[in-house]
């Protein structure tokens, strides 16, 4: 049992350090990820860097294709598409289900990860951004008693990290998250909890057609019409 237990241990450390540098764009989309080259490269075998290629495509930040391997996903339309749409039915319920529950500590929470998010801004510390959103949006939903529903949209988060620091690299829409941020936590703070899950839905909903403009707008390179 202990050999698969430190291959599992490897192999979550290779999907870490491989998912910074393909949102970090160390590898851009378009990039082949070749397993012998990683494993010379992280000091292991073959074995815990196919099972992290696994699940970055699993992600959906690389895709595997036959005769050539590990591809890293091209910026697609279809797949905000498909993940927004998941995450405006999943993460209204999830808040519905955990906002009554919280605490004064889970508000305290909250107000931390926020003014780290703003500092991140400020300092267009672009690796902290999508990290930072994505514990905001999974403080949010603690303590809905769904923990499959909460595991696929942690998921639907990582898989869109890429996006959220695209459109986040434009002034407006920062200042935009930062605001509705803060609104989605005063409302929950009010116990205002059915208004809070609209606002959460328009505020997924206007992210994902400020993503699609700014996709729309990327050179071709850099993104594919169809997955």
């Amino acid at each position: 049992m202990r050999q698969p237990l430190k291959h599992r241990t490897l192999s979550a450390a290779i999907v870490d350090q491989l998912r910074q540098a393909i949102l970090d764009g160390t590898y851009p989309a378009g990039s082949q990820l070749r397993q012998d080259a990683l494993g010379e490269a992280y000091g292991v075998s073959r074995i815990p860097v196919r099972e992290a290629l696994f699940q970055l495509e699993a992600e959906g930040l690389v895709r595997i294709v036959p005769q050539k391997g590990a591809i890293v996903s091209e910026l697609s339309l279809d797949e905000i598409n498909d993940v927004f749409d998941l995450r405006r039915i999943l993460e209204p319920r999830l808040l519905a289900q955990s906002a009554p529950r919280f605490t004064a500590e889970d508000f305290e929470g909250l107000d931390d990860i926020h003014k780290s998010f703003e500092k991140a801004i400020k300092a267009r510390n672009v690796s902290e951004w999508g990290q930072l959103n994505a514990d905001f949006h999974m403080a949010l939903y603690v303590h809905a008693p769904q923990p499959r529903t909460r595991a696929i949209v942690l998921s639907l988060l990582q898989t869109s990290d890429r996006y959220t620091r695209l459109q986040l690299s434009n002034t407006k829409a920062m200042g935009i998250a930062e605001k509705e941020h803060a609104q989605l936590i005063a409302l929950c703070r009010a116990e205002k909890v059915d208004e809070a899950c609209r606002f959460l839905e328009r505020h997924i909903e206007a992210v994902r057609k400020d993503l699609l403009q700014v996709v729309a707008n990327a050179p071709k390179s850099r993104r594919k019409e169809n997955s």
